[in-house]
């Protein structure tokens, strides 16, 4: 499968030899293409609201907290793609898209990040536990993205935990190019955001 070969760059590279050394440092500083995602929208949801909601920065595991795409042929294995990252750490992209999500969608009267300054009603806390491609297997050329997340949604009067729940999406895609893979990111995190914004307002009683 071509998956490992060109396409992935493996977290830690064997120095070959002074050249190998010099040509991996060219390589290394080269500018990689840089991709966001979409928020999710949709005009048919109510847009009233009056509540105040804070979005706090994902948490995550260590190579979920960065800029590069991750790939992980293996459950123990984890590499990045060579030729791509996102324009933020995940966490901080996913965060954007989280308040931007509430604002299209609405059901909020104000939506903001912490430290905005904003007195909020509730505080949704989230971690990510999936945000990586996976190969379907060595004999196709199909990849899986998964997203998942793990959301608690507080209510700031008595800082009670009002309700906490995991939402996963998977979409396969039919190809490891680097566009195919990001616009697989882009369908399933717009699942994923419309599912948190739809629960949020739900339980935000």
């Amino acid at each position: 499968m071509r998956w490992l070969s060109p396409l992935l760059l493996t977290l830690v590279l064997p120095v070959l030899s002074g050249c190998g050394a010099l040509s991996s440092l060219s390589e290394a500083s080269k500018e990689l293409d840089a991709y966001t995602l979409s928020p999710a929208t949709d005009p048919g949801l109510p847009a009233k609201g009056s509540r105040h909601l804070i979005v706090e920065l994902p948490t995550s595991a260590g190579a979920l907290g960065t800029d590069r795409i991750l790939i992980k042929p293996l459950p123990y294995q984890a590499q990045y793609l060579p030729d791509g990252r996102w324009t933020e750490p995940a966490p901080a992209l996913l965060q954007t898209l989280l308040v931007t999500s509430f604002q299209n969608l609405g059901g909020f009267r104000l939506v903001g990040r912490t430290g905005a300054g904003l007195m909020p009603d509730y505080t949704l806390m989230t971690e990510m536990q999936e945000f990586q491609a996976e190969p379907v297997g060595p004999d196709s050329e199909e990849v899986t993205i998964k997203v998942s997340m793990v959301l608690t949604l507080i209510r700031e009067s008595d800082r009670r935990i009002v309700a906490s729940r995991r939402i996963a999406v998977t979409e396969t895609v039919d190809s490891d190019e680097t566009l195919t893979l990001v616009g697989g990111f882009d369908r399933a995190v717009q699942a994923v955001l419309r599912e948190i914004v739809v629960w949020t307002r739900s339980n935000a009683g």
